[in-house]
């Protein structure tokens, strides 16, 4: 099975501590976060996080997704089951570099299964201008 991914990794001058900060709030992300709005649940593993994602070009979805592995100022992975032959991933990570209130920070989507990949191939360009979207407004919030 091929797997499609896409990311965007940015530098922000701002410690893994409060880059996390706006990660758990979950119910803030639509101050930063220009997809995805109106999020719930709990960050736990299993834990169910419920959203809004709006990319431009496609409609607007309720989505419903697990946790699959979070570790506080380092990642938050989530996994949607999107039909038979669609997966969907999504991940934020947050890497420290040497130098102090400096890290990079890393968002994107990872698509599988026939469906998935094909998916990811009609809106390759929108997931594209998604992923930086939202990265920068994680670096603008992070570092205000």
């Amino acid at each position: 099975m091929e797997i499609a991914r896409i990311e965007r990794r940015i530098g922000v001058r701002a410690t893994p501590e409060r880059i996390w900060e706006l990660i758990a709030d979950l119910p803030g992300w639509g101050r930063w976060n220009p997809i995805e709005s109106d999020l719930g649940g709990a960050i736990a593993f299993g834990g169910e996080i419920t959203l809004t994602e709006r990319i431009e070009g496609l409609p607007d979805r309720a989505a419903s997704a697990r946790v699959g592995d979070w570790q506080p100022y380092s990642q938050l992975v989530w996994a949607e089951k999107r039909g038979l032959w669609f997966n969907s991933v999504r991940y934020f990570e947050i890497q420290p570099l040497d130098e102090p209130n400096a890290c990079i920070a890393a968002n994107g989507f990872i698509f599988s299964g026939l469906r998935g990949e094909m998916f990811f191939d009609r809106n390759r360009a929108r997931f594209r201008q998604a992923v930086d979207a939202v990265a920068e407004g994680w670096k603008a919030a992070a570092e205000a």
